[in-house]
């Protein structure tokens, strides 16, 4: 889907959440999970600059790691912070569901 970019911003980091919620990842693989679940538009670098800022804030920590296919790897997981925040985030979500499909049953 074209320009969705702008709606994409504040989803795209609880994804995001989401996808660490099951366990510790690094970028590229982070980015390749959104593309498979639809996210096309999604660029890498996006990815990166989001999991910079969780770790600048706590949300996640970071830990390096020799790769089998090239140069060491920065995996990512959630800590507690990161933890509180993607339910902050599925809690947000669910109160905006709701009135955006209320919005849409209105006749």
């Amino acid at each position: 889907m074209k320009d969705i970019t702008e709606m994409l911003k504040g989803i795209l980091e609880g994804c995001i959440l989401e996808i660490l919620q099951s366990g510790q990842s690094y970028g590229y693989e982070i980015t390749q999970t959104l593309r498979e679940l639809g996210f096309d538009h999604v660029m890498e670098g996006t990815v990166y600059t989001i999991l910079v800022r969780f770790e600048r804030e706590g949300m996640v920590v970071s830990e390096k790691k020799q790769s089998d296919a090239g140069p060491s790897r920065k995996y990512y997981r959630l800590s507690e912070t990161g933890v509180k925040e993607r339910r902050r985030f599925w809690k947000k979500w669910r109160f905006i569901k709701k009135r955006v499909n209320r919005l849409k049953e209105i006749k």
